[in-house]
């Protein structure tokens, strides 16, 4: 069998922005240090995305020397910096998905920049360090809890199922669309269905949940275009329970670091006593 070797780490700072590459990172308590951390909400406080918001994709994240700047992918003069550490210290009640949580508003000069770009009012929010939202309790096993991401902490894809998947379409397309946190190279198409447990450098997990994806994945990441595919190919192939796969959502049972190059062990594989 193959070695599972850790080929990529991303995070997303602000949910449905553009994502960070990195070498390696920290896993905290509710995922990889500043992954959604930070959210766009509209004037009733609820979460702004892709899903509806195309446009969101043109926006480019980068964190250095203290500061999170937010920049237009083709029009670099549009931008602007703010932080890590900065709120209001106001706090806001707003919802994303089923949950309400407690987030803090960066600041208004933020919060007009992305009101000018998407054309309507919105605030940029971050979530406190004290905050505790819950993973689903039907898939948790200790009580986790998450940031901003949809539901869980990280997302894990192998390279061979984005390979396997560009062989049935006419034009691939690359990795970025599915927003995941890890891509493993080695092992056949979606064996990532398979892993029960294994570990990443200093840390253990457990593959809970496939990943059920809906539009935001026919959105072309560099350009905000959206099309039809590869959601209507996935569905020839990746549909279980009138829901298209593709990817594992992960809880991890230690913090620590993890770096591009580490070694992905299986521990236990599904259907396996």
């Amino acid at each position: 069998m193959s070695k599972f070797i850790l080929s990529e780490i991303n995070i997303y700072p602000i949910k449905s922005l553009g994502g960070i590459r990195l070498e390696k990172a920290q896993l905290e308590e509710k995922g990889l240090q500043y992954d959604r951390r930070w959210m766009l909400v509209d004037a009733e406080g609820i979460f702004i995305t892709q899903r509806k918001h195309f446009e969101l994709a043109k926006l480019q994240v980068n964190i250095g020397d203290g500061k999170l700047t937010v920049s237009h992918k083709t029009l670099p003069e549009q931008n602007i910096s703010f932080s890590l550490d900065e709120d209001t210290g106001e706090q806001l009640s707003v919802v994303i998905w089923n949950d309400t949580v407690t987030a803090l508003e960066v600041n208004k000069t933020v919060s007009d920049w992305f009101s000018n770009f998407l054309k309507f009012k919105v605030r940029l929010v971050k979530m406190p360090l004290t905050e505790k939202r819950l993973v689903d309790r039907d898939y948790a096993s200790n009580d986790e809890v998450v940031s901003f991401a949809d539901g869980y902490p990280c997302l894990l894809i192998g390279q061979s199922s984005l390979n396997g998947l560009n062989e049935k379409l006419a034009d691939p397309i690359r990795m970025d669309r599915f927003r995941p946190n890890f891509v493993f190279t080695g092992g056949e198409p979606h064996v990532e269905d398979s892993f029960k447990t294994f570990h990443l450098g200093e840390v253990s997990f457990s593959a809970v949940k496939p990943c059920a994806r809906c539009v935001l994945i026919t959105i072309d990441q560099q350009t905000g275009e959206k099309g039809q595919e590869p959601l209507r190919t996935l569905a020839s192939y990746r549909t279980v329970g009138k829901k298209i796969m593709f990817g594992q959502n992960l809880l991890h049972h230690h913090l620590g670091t993890i770096k591009v190059g580490d070694e992905l062990k299986v521990k236990d594989w599904k259907g396996n006593n």
